[in-house]
């Protein structure tokens, strides 16, 4: 829609604002309590990725070892999709930040 069809107010409205965001810890009450929330969901998140991985791991061995193909293929699977997705929780608030910078860089 054109600026032109919009209500008077409207358009002075969208032709003189200009967004922004400026992310803070500090804006909301609470925001440590979220933070804290965080931190222990990312902790109970490796624990069950340790988890899967050594339950993993016995699987692949006992597997291997009695020359069942599927209970290795499992196992490995298992050990696989929890060690990437330690590194995902890992590397989740570096990717964000990288992904909200360059966000920031994108100019109209």
């Amino acid at each position: 829609m054109p600026l032109g069809a919009l209500p008077s107010a409207v358009r002075v409205l969208a032709a003189s604002t200009t967004l922004t965001l400026t992310p803070s810890d500090s804006a909301l009450p609470g925001s440590n309590v979220i933070q804290t929330l965080t931190n222990g969901i990312g902790w109970w998140g490796l624990v069950l990725c340790l988890v899967g991985l050594v339950v993993g791991a016995a699987t692949w061995a006992v597997g291997s070892h009695t020359n069942n193909y599927q209970h290795t293929t499992n196992g490995r699977r298992a050990v696989l999709v929890s060690g990437a997705a330690a590194l995902v929780i890992g590397a989740a608030p570096a990717l964000l930040n990288f992904l909200f910078n360059q966000g920031t860089s994108v100019h109209p």
